[in-house]
């Protein structure tokens, strides 16, 4: 059994549509990018320009960077589509709602950029494709727009549309084309519809792809470098809040060493930079102090 806390990592050979990395470069054919959006979104789609897949939107040196799944638009209308997984995650912690808010806002801002007044800004879809009943409702997707509180059949008509995906829905309310589609994603079984075997084939044939199956690797590893990083910051954040505990019960760095099973060696300039920030101990100077100390030795 795997645990929470080793959840198991997929090989490039086992990728599947629905994971992250294979699902953008799938997505990178623009004509098989321009059909999954016409049969998510029951309409037509013109040619796509410039798939962009793992597009980085960042504004400021310090401020918070996305990165979009699949980025593309056709003459009148830019599409965002993300590919969610719930993993381990509660649906909650996901945050969907306000991640769509800002990538909204971000690819707006991008199109301001090269426009000249907000009649400018383009049609847009952001899409989460997820293989989970995103707002537990019970409903093969959910879309919105915004309206007016006060009247309901009085629409904003910014142009601005979310749209979510439940891929785990199993009425017969839906097109075929879609139902195929769900199947696929949660599956991995393609239909008769034609696209999901399409898809599946473009998988096959990216599997063997040497250049995108190096670039996973190091991805892969940049990632586990990260975790394991996020880990030992967590243990050594852990290993301060215990010490500044017994600091604040007035014991010395040999007790604390001791009572810890830790090393003098160790505790001592933890208990030094603690100290600086005695009575209040805030932890997060305390590790800001240990971080900058490490980073001139």
């Amino acid at each position: 059994m795997v645990s929470k806390a080793t959840a198991y990592v997929k090989s490039y050979d086992e990728l599947e549509f629905r994971d992250d990395f294979m699902f953008g470069k799938v997505m990178e054919d623009s004509n098989l990018c321009r059909e999954l959006l016409e049969c998510l979104l029951g309409q037509p789609v013109g040619e796509l320009s410039d798939v962009d897949t793992q597009r980085e939107f960042r504004y400021t040196s310090d401020g918070k960077p996305i990165r979009l799944d699949v980025y593309t638009k056709d003459d009148i209308t830019v599409y965002d589509a993300e590919m969610q997984n719930k993993g381990h995650n509660s649906i909650q912690s996901l945050e969907l709602p306000k991640r769509t808010r800002f990538y909204q806002a971000s690819i707006d801002t991008d199109a301001m950029n090269k426009g000249e007044s907000y009649s400018d800004l383009p049609d847009s879809y952001v899409i989460f494709i997820c293989t989970f009943d995103p707002f537990e409702k019970g409903l093969s997707r959910y879309t919105f727009r915004n309206r007016c509180d006060e009247n309901t059949d009085l629409s904003l008509e910014d142009n601005a549309i979310k749209v979510f995906y439940n891929c785990t829905y199993k009425g017969d309310d839906i097109s075929n084309e879609l139902r195929e589609l769900y199947r696929y994603v949660m599956e991995g079984v393609t239909g008769n519809d034609g696209l999901t075997e399409r898809i599946d084939n473009a998988v096959h044939k990216a599997r063997l792809n040497e250049k995108w199956r190096s670039l996973f690797m190091k991805e892969r590893i940049l990632f586990m470098d990260m975790k394991r990083e996020g880990r030992e910051e967590g243990r050594e954040q852990r290993l301060v809040e215990l010490i500044c505990k017994k600091l604040r019960r007035g014991k010395s760095v040999e007790t604390i060493a001791d009572e810890l099973e830790e090393e003098i060696a160790h505790i001592e300039p933890i208990c030094e930079a603690a100290n600086r920030f005695a009575p209040d101990y805030d932890i997060e100077k305390i590790m800001e102090a240990l971080n900058d100390k490490e980073a001139v030795m």
